[in-house]
């Protein structure tokens, strides 16, 4: 087990257990006085009827000698126990993560099938910047709990059904099927949609046949579905191609829009019926979920059927619960929604719950977010006052990008600044929107996010171009120095290697909080040890051969952690910069 604290937690656990009588798994932290500390003994002192010290002491003499890993041991204050692990015990978790294809990282103990909503666009509506946190952040969801060994379906729930259609395929045919494809396919979904809504508020007989072709659409008449059809398919081209600039997972196989479970709508009714718990209010069928009540505190009602018996959004979010438990066998459910979509999925996983559609053990998380906010702290704006459209965000990037690049290696040629512009715009803009906590809104800042210093995407992929380019200049290959076990002698070697062990913890921390940022504070912490260690510890003129390749050892580490980090943060880790 390459991590340091958990090896040692492990290593205490039978000692704790033997003075208290019973299992007990201690904590242990990093420490500011030490490696690490492992806490306990006061909650126990206060069981056992004794001090917090002697306690911290009875448990140091049931662990034994534990001098293979400890170099010293010390019990501080109310019973804490410090812990400083051995050099050579450091250096071999070291080689022994590096070995390891996940770097040191635990496979989850409890793999299953995890189920994980994100992005969401609109059919026949550009995508914005509103979508830009719940498809990086699901993203990042998706790709770490794969690399752990869950089964992980993405499911991108686009909005492509509903009563605004009967007008978009109205104003479909006022304009030709042909010329409306050419429009939708240039990426004109926005200006499509706004002359549709147009003629929708300005004309009666526009808004009369807008609400027939909706029956039709309801009814599933076949030229009807035809044109919808080809909504879904222009705006889908439209989404890939922002889903290939942004560099996410998504493909069409992920697709499953709201039309995907209108044959369970009906179902849902009639299992709550069951179920025992659809009642009547006010026309409408509902189900009043326990805990839940209005401003007046009065019991407040999740509608199932609208009493002009149309469906609701929550009838259709408690399809989709059904559906991904019952026939995709997922145990959880992940909703990467902005947090103004709180209550509303509460109210969905209660009445899941009490239908019987939920088990116990199964979860469904509620992944919510903050917004994007512009320099006047107000949700982000174009100069013109409208929503900035990704595709328009995601440009701009790259082309700051590529001027700073320019500017820092003026010798790079065209292909390549324009590969590498490409990843720094595009990781800028993702590490900007993760490396905060998701649950707060965040100010958006080009000069701070393009920054080649501090806690940016650009920062960390320059330490990760700077460990290459150290083995480009002594003409070393790095997979040359995989089998080195590094000696720690300098304090900045040891601070290094300490934290290369802990990318496990960054990543299980990311998973146990379903925070992207837990893993964005642990990849800068590791760039700035290295920046300590390579400016104080001489890589390429060590004072012998020996050195120098396990220092070489240890950067390479340092960049194989960072690129891994990266992938799992959806951001490209260039070679050169």
């Amino acid at each position: 087990m390459a991590d340091p604290f958990v090896s040692i937690a492990a290593r205490l656990a039978p000692a704790f257990a033997a003075v208290a009588g019973n299992a007990c798994d201690p904590v242990v932290r990093p420490s500011d006085r030490a490696d690490a500390q492992a806490n306990g003994a006061l909650a126990l002192a206060k069981a056992l009827g004794s001090t917090p010290r002697d306690v911290a002491q009875r448990v140091l003499d049931a662990a034994g000698d534990v001098s293979d890993v400890l170099a010293s041991t010390e019990i501080a204050g109310p019973g804490f126990i410090n812990l400083v692990f051995t050099n050579e015990y450091l250096a071999t978790q070291v080689a022994i993560a590096m070995a390891d294809e996940r770097l040191g990282v635990r496979a989850s103990t409890d793999p299953h099938t995890v189920v994980i909503d994100y992005s969401a666009p609109n059919v026949a509506k550009e995508m914005h910047v509103g979508h830009l946190r719940s498809t990086v952040i699901g993203d990042a969801l998706v790709r770490v709990l794969s690399f752990v060994g869950h089964t992980v379906i993405k499911e991108n729930h686009i909005g492509d059904w509903g009563t605004p259609f009967g007008m978009l395929i109205e104003h479909l045919i006022d304009l030709g099927e042909e010329n409306a494809a050419h429009e939708l396919g240039v990426g004109d979904l926005d200006g499509f949609y706004k002359q549709a809504r147009a003629k929708f508020e300005a004309s009666d007989e526009f808004k009369t046949r807008a609400r027939q072709r909706v029956v039709l659409l309801q009814g599933g008449d076949a030229d009807t579905l035809r044109m919808w059809r080809t909504l879904v398919q222009e705006s889908t081209r439209y989404f890939n191609k922002v889903y290939s600039q942004l560099d996410v997972l998504l493909t069409d196989d992920d697709l499953m829009g709201e039309s995907a479970y209108n044959d369970l709508l009906a179902p849902v009714v009639d299992r709550l019926d069951a179920a025992g718990i659809l009642v009547e209010s006010d026309g409408a069928e509902v189900v009043f979920a326990d805990g839940f009540t209005n401003r007046d505190n009065e019991p407040l009602p999740l509608i199932i059927r609208k009493g002009d018996g149309g469906y609701n959004y929550a009838t259709s979010d408690l399809a989709c619960v059904i559906d991904r438990v019952e026939r995709l066998g997922a145990r959880s459910l992940l909703y990467v929604v902005g947090a103004p979509q709180a209550q509303h999925l509460q109210m969905v996983e209660a009445v899941a719950r009490q239908a019987g559609w939920l088990p116990e053990g199964y979860i469904m998380n509620h992944v919510a977010f903050g917004s994007v906010l512009g320099a006047d702290r107000k949700i982000l704006k174009s100069r013109a006052g409208e929503t900035v459209k990704l595709t328009a965000l995601l440009d701009e990037s790259i082309e700051r990008a590529e001027a700073a690049v320019a500017e820092k290696n003026p010798s790079m040629s065209t292909e390549e600044r324009t590969a590498v512009a490409n990843m720094i715009g595009i990781g800028a803009v993702k590490y900007s929107d993760l490396s905060s906590d998701r649950v707060k809104d965040y100010l958006f800042d080009w000069d701070r996010m393009l920054s080649f210093e501090g806690n940016t995407a650009p920062y960390l992929q320059y330490a990760h171009a700077r460990i290459c380019s150290i083995f480009r200049r002594a003409s070393v290959d790095r997979v040359s120095v995989r089998g080195v076990t590094p000696q720690l002698v300098e304090q900045q070697e040891r601070n290094l290697a300490l934290r290369i062990l802990r990318f496990d913890a960054a990543v299980w921390e990311m998973i146990d909080t379903l925070s992207p940022h837990k893993l964005c504070t642990y990849l800068f912490d590791l760039a700035s040890d290295f920046t300590s260690f390579y400016e104080h510890c001489p890589v390429l003129k060590a004072e012998s051969d020996t050195i120098r390749d396990s220092r070489l050892a240890l950067a390479d580490a340092t960049a194989r952690v960072m690129e891994q980090g990266l992938q799992l943060l959806g951001i490209r880790a260039p070679e050169q910069m």
